[in-house]
């Protein structure tokens, strides 16, 4: 007499689960971006706007403010944490409390702060006439890439410092003990034994700088320097002011690609870093 054969088991219903958050993903992120691409595709956008120099000036401007930017926030975000983590002062948690504020903060309040002290009528112009007696504005570089750049270095540096830190906590103290009694200068310390430690954490940083400085709008807006029109602007320039909103589809789209393929770069850049 054969055992009868044993039951089939029941099916797993868990992939359903799956379903919510998809078709949310599906409507909220997937759908505005399909309708952006569909739109651009209307009529001759694509030649037309790719064409103009007012595309080609604002893409270089982009990312040259954005290049600029990252740059001085890992120059000076590396330095900050640095000292933080290696130079007791009194104070410094405080100043770390401090930066790690600006991270809950709005763009463009930086840039207003930025307006009280160093615009045209601003508190630091303003002193400065009080002592030269001078009417025009000593300090004029507000409304210019150099005052955006400024004010992006001064919100975005905290997405660096607080990435290192975390890497520089990590670090066991007896390392740097060790390399210190076999007679390392601090600074062959800080280039052999630290800053290896802390690439990913500072390749991680950066990346997320370049990223959200390629599509500040804030900032640019708020400075107001007329000359300084970013991909962001011109987007809103072009949907907004001028009602083109294929052209404006069209560069939301070149937004969106670029964008993309810089987290692209920084993810394979990261993997090779983590895995070394």
């Amino acid at each position: 007499m054969t055992a009868p054969p044993d039951p089939a088991p029941p099916r797993s219903t868990a992939w359903l689960w799956v379903l919510p958050p998809l078709a949310l993903v599906l409507l909220v992120v997937l759908y505005p971006l399909l309708r952006v691409f569909w739109e651009s595709s209307t009529g001759n956008s694509w030649g037309e706007v790719l064409g103009s120099q007012v595309f080609r000036d604002a893409l270089w401007r982009t990312v040259a403010i954005a290049a600029t930017s990252t740059a001085g926030c890992l120059v000076l975000g590396t330095f900050l944490a640095i000292v933080l983590a290696f130079v007791p002062f009194p104070g410094s948690a405080l100043v770390g409390r401090l930066i790690d504020t600006v991270l809950a903060l709005p763009s463009f309040l930086i840039t207003l702060a930025f307006t009280f002290l160093y615009g045209s009528a601003g508190a630091v112009n303003a002193a400065i006439s009080a002592l030269t007696g001078s009417s025009s504005p000593l300090l004029d570089f507000l409304y210019t890439p150099a005052g955006v750049i400024t004010a992006e270095i001064t919100f975005f540096t905290p997405f660096v410092v607080r990435p290192l830190l975390a890497a520089f906590a990590l670090i066991p103290r007896a390392q740097l003990d060790v390399a210190a009694s076999l007679g390392a200068s601090p600074l062959t310390v800080l280039r052999s034994v630290i800053m290896p430690e802390a690439w990913p954490a500072l390749a991680a940083g950066g990346s997320l700088v370049l990223l959200l400085t390629l599509n500040e709008f804030g900032i640019v807006l708020f400075t107001g320097a007329k000359g300084v029109i970013t991909l962001p602007v011109l987007i809103y320039t072009r949907g907004i002011v001028t009602f083109d909103l294929p052209g404006a589809a069209v560069i939301a789209t070149v937004q969106v690609v670029l964008s993309l393929l810089l987290y692209g770069l920084y993810r394979v850049i990261f993997a090779r870093l983590t895995a070394r």
